[in-house]
């Protein structure tokens, strides 16, 4: 898969200028709301830098259509609780050490699926860190996975 088909070059800054997403781990403050607003209509931002996010939150909410951080206060809190212990549950459960590319996908499934259609909205993209649920239904979709495998 290609992730720079126009072989783009430059600062953030313009790179973000029509982006459908953005996905930052990097460092606090980096956007601001100048930056969300030249984005795409519909946009969605990923500012996950721990504990600031690359832009405010609630600056990112006036013009993108789904925005999530790392932060327990804001909605849509991402935090790779979600995966563990259920992937290492899974692991251990079908007895193996080796972590393949489609046991990720499977875990990002799984952890997608505790949301329903019926729950989904932009507000609300990922399962909460508290749902007793999750870490079961992420071991269970490693070991399909490594079961499948051997067949």
């Amino acid at each position: 898969a290609t992730t720079n088909p126009r072989d783009f070059s430059g600062t953030l800054k313009e790179a973000i200028v029509g982006a459908d997403v953005f996905i930052g781990v990097s460092a606090p403050h980096v956007l601001d709301e100048h930056d969300i607003a030249a984005m795409a209509d519909d946009a969605i931002v990923f500012a996950m830098a721990n504990p600031t996010p690359e832009v405010d939150p609630i600056v990112a909410s006036k013009h993108a259509a789904v925005v999530a951080t790392g932060r327990s206060d804001f909605p849509n809190q991402i935090n790779n609780v979600l995966a563990f212990p259920g992937f290492f549950r899974g692991l251990l459960d079908a007895g193996v050490s080796d972590i393949t590319p489609p046991m990720l996908v499977a875990a990002a499934q799984a952890i997608a699926e505790r949301v329903g259609d019926d729950e989904l909205n932009a507000s609300f993209i990922i399962p909460s860190v508290f749902d007793p649920l999750v870490a079961g239904a992420v071991a269970e979709a490693i070991v399909r996975v490594v079961e499948s495998s051997k067949e």
